[in-house]
This record gives structure tokens, sequence and C-alpha cells, in this order.
């Protein structure tokens, strides 16, 4: 069946025929660069050359896939977050931004986006310990409530913000993985190269190709690469990509970039950021030694004074045949010691002053915490004696209601008393009424008795 579509004009209606081979695409997917302008990235224009730039392409996307598969994430999560990386790196440079946080935000973003959210805690959490296992560093926990967890989980906030902002907020992506099964189901092709194409694709991520070319053609690459790996022909007349709205120039470019990939050795990290952007670093200024002050010390012995006039000789001494230069030299020297002496002894006298003022603070401290001993000694036995008159007051007040509750109860006693002793009497005064009257009933039947008697 076809699809129609109706359109009015005037009093006549045109119906549109859709045939079902045409494809539509109602994503919005419209980020695609040329050549030129990937030769011409901000990373290029920064100084790094292609082979570094591809290089941390490929350690930013194994970054990616690894730590998906250690959150648990589905590999649609993992795709989505490996082109959202290098839509951000066409825009952005590796010098100003580091691969490692903006991997993570990419994480971030993609779970959020796939409906597969994961926390901000276990995402750091596994790019630290990723990072301590690549760099053969000791795996320690990361304190949650740590100075460095708030300054990691602040920097992935802000990386996926930038990844926003940068994209315009148009994060949709499309992935060849759709269109594979549908190929390979329309070309009737073995059940392995089903698996060999879907690696393929997941290996493509990790290159370019998800910005130069549509999904629908990196799908017909990846068909096309695993067939010729299984030696499995395919349909060339007419040729089978153009059912698929795909060139051979864009498949066999697919091949090529694939090929050149698996030449490539394993990515190691470059550093090429200005800033810092290691999970495993310390903050430097919070752990970073002090260095220690020298204090000087005063000793308590007497300083050495140098004797710099044995070193120095007089130029009146070299004549040994003048005596005046020998007596004014002797006299200098003798002022040089004197001189020397006092010195030292002021200095004794300076030090002892000091210990005198030193111990006679201590002592005066010393008398002040005996005297505030003491104070406090006093406050607490007046608070004693407060509490047991308070005691007291209690005790006899306690007392004095016991008392008058005893005599209340002793009131009511009495006046049950008085109550069951009038309706005691009460059954008896009427018994003797009945009496009365029972006695008066005999009597008048006796005198009838009688009168009947007589009669």
């Amino acid at each position: 069946m076809a699809k129609q579509s109706g359109q009015f004009f005037g009093s006549k209606i045109h119906i549109q025929v859709w045939p079902l081979s045409t494809m539509i695409y109602t994503a919005i997917d419209t980020f695609y660069l040329t050549d030129e302008q990937l030769q011409n990235t901000p990373s290029r224009k920064d100084g790094i050359d292609e082979a570094t730039e591809t290089i941390l392409r490929i350690y930013g996307c194994d970054l990616i896939q690894e730590s998906g598969i250690l959150l648990r994430l589905p590999q649609q999560v993992m795709a989505t977050g490996q082109v959202l990386f290098h839509r951000f790196y066409c825009k952005k440079s590796f010098v100003r931004f580091n691969v490692k946080r903006i991997a993570a935000g990419c994480v971030l973003l993609a779970s959020k986006l796939e409906e597969n959210p994961r926390r901000a805690r276990h995402i750091l959490n596994v790019f630290y310990r990723m990072e301590c296992r690549r760099e053969n560093l000791p795996i320690e926990h990361l304190d949650a409530f740590s100075a460095k967890y708030s300054e990691l989980k602040m920097d992935l906030i802000r990386s996926e913000r930038h990844l926003l902002r940068e994209l315009g907020f148009i994060c949709h992506v499309e992935h060849p993985h759709k269109f594979i099964s549908n190929y390979l189901a329309t070309l009737e092709t073995p059940s392995e190269l089903r698996q060999e194409a879907w690696n393929l694709a997941n290996d493509s991520l990790r290159t370019t190709l998800c910005v130069r070319f549509k999904s629908a053609v990196v799908a017909c690459g990846v068909v096309y690469a695993a067939a010729r790996r299984f030696h499995v022909p395919l349909p060339e007349n007419p040729p089978w990509w153009k059912a698929f709205d795909a060139d051979k120039t864009g498949i066999d470019e697919v091949c090529r970039v694939l090929a050149n990939l698996y030449t490539q050795p394993k990515a190691q990290y470059i550093p090429v950021c200005k800033q810092g952007g290691s999970f495993t670093m310390s903050n430097r200024s919070s752990d970073s030694p002090s260095q220690p002050v020298s204090k000087e010390v005063p000793s308590s012995g007497p300083p050495v004074v140098e004797d710099r006039d044995s070193t120095k000789v007089s130029p009146a001494a070299v004549n040994p045949d003048s005596k005046d230069a020998l007596t004014k030299a002797a006299i200098g020297k003798l002022k040089d010691t004197t001189k020397s002496h006092d010195d030292i002894q002021k200095i004794s006298v300076e030090g002892e002053v000091k210990d005198e003022t030193v111990s006679k603070s201590k002592e005066y401290i010393s008398d002040t915490g005996i005297e505030r001993s003491k104070d406090r000694e006093r406050d607490r036995e007046k608070e004693r004696d407060r509490q047991k008159a308070r005691d007291r007051e209690r005790g006899r007040d306690s007392e004095a209601d016991r008392d008058r509750e005893r005599v209340k109860a002793r009131r009511h006693r009495s006046k049950d008393r008085g109550k069951d002793s009038g309706h005691a009497e009460k059954p008896k005064h009427h018994s003797s009424r009945d009496r009365d009257y029972h006695g008066s009933y005999s009597s008048r039947d006796k005198d009838r008795h009688r009168h009947h008697s007589y009669g």
C-alpha cells in the first residue's frame, strides 16, 4: 500500500502518492561537517596536529564506552555519548577543555537523553577508578563529603552545561544500528554477518564518521565491510546501495576510515589542556605542606664573641721598633675586651630579668588559677545548700498536703457513716407502724369473734 495525502484547491482534490521505497527522515539531524571544516577545527588552530587530535578523540570515546559498561548502561547511551563528544570538539578545542571531564559530562547527558539516568556520584566514582587503573595508582575510596568530590561534581555539572550550550540544546542523535538489521534482512545475508556489522558500527563511533555522513550511509558502509570480511557477495546489478539512499564514494570512505582505525595503537592520554582535569590529582592548595618557619630560640648561655682583632693586623704593628704603636694596640685590645665583658654581663642580666618576669607571670597565673578553683568550689557548695533547702521545703509542703488529705478523708468517712445510720432507722420506723397496724387488726378480729360467739 502507498501512503496518500490530500490537499484542497477550490472544488478539486489533488492526491499525492508516496511510494514505500522512499525513506522519510523525521529526526532533527543536521550536524554534519565537510572535510575542509574538519581540517580547520579549533584544536588545529590552537596548534594540535591531526594525529594528536585523532588519538584524543579515540581516548575520549574509549572512556565513554568503558564507563558505560561499568555503569551497566545500554549501548544506545554509549553511542549517543560518543556522538555528542565528537560534536562538541568540532566546536571547541582540546586545549581549553579537558578530554576526561568532557567525556564524563557526555555520559551524564547521554544517560538523561536516552532515559537511563545515572547519578553524578556513580559517574565520578567510575571515572576515578578507571583513571587509577590506567595510571597504575593505588585505588582509594572517593569520599562523597570531601572537598575534592564537591569540586569534581561541580565540574561535571559545568561540563554538561558547556555541552548543551555549544550544541544549542539540539541533542538528537540517529545511530546506524537501527538500519543494519533492516538492510541485512532485505539483502538476505547469513546471521553471522549481523553481529560483525554491529561491532563495526560500534567501532565507527570512535571516528568522525558520525559528523561527516548520515547514519544510513554509515550503515551501508558497515554492511559492506562485514560482507567483505566474511566473503559474502552482495547484489551489484542493480547496485544494492541505491536502494538504501547511499552512494559508492561514501561507502568507500567509511571502509577506509575503519581500516585506518584498526591500524592505530591503543590510545593514551596526552596532556594538552591548559587546565588540570585529572580525577585523581589532589588539590595542591589544600594538600601542599606548609614550609616550616625558623624560630630563633635564645640560648641560656652567653653568646660567643668572635675575636675579629686576632685576624686583623694594624699597620703600626708592622714596625716592631715603634713602642708607641704597640702600646696603643694593647690599649685598644683591652678596651675591646672590657666592652665584650660588659656586653656579656648586660645580656646575662637581661636574661635573668626575663626569667624573673616569666616566673612571676607563671606564679601569678597559678595563683589566679587556684583562686578561681576555690571560687568555683564555693559556688558549688552554695548551690548544694540551696538545693537542700529547696528539698526540705518541698518535703514540708508534701507533709502538710498529706495531713490535709487525711483530714478530708476522715470527714468524708464520718459523713458516709451518718448517711448509713439514717437509712437504717427508716425501715425500723416502718416496721413499728406495721406492728401497730397488725396489732390493731388482730384486736378487732378478736372482738368480732367474740360478738359472733355470743350471738
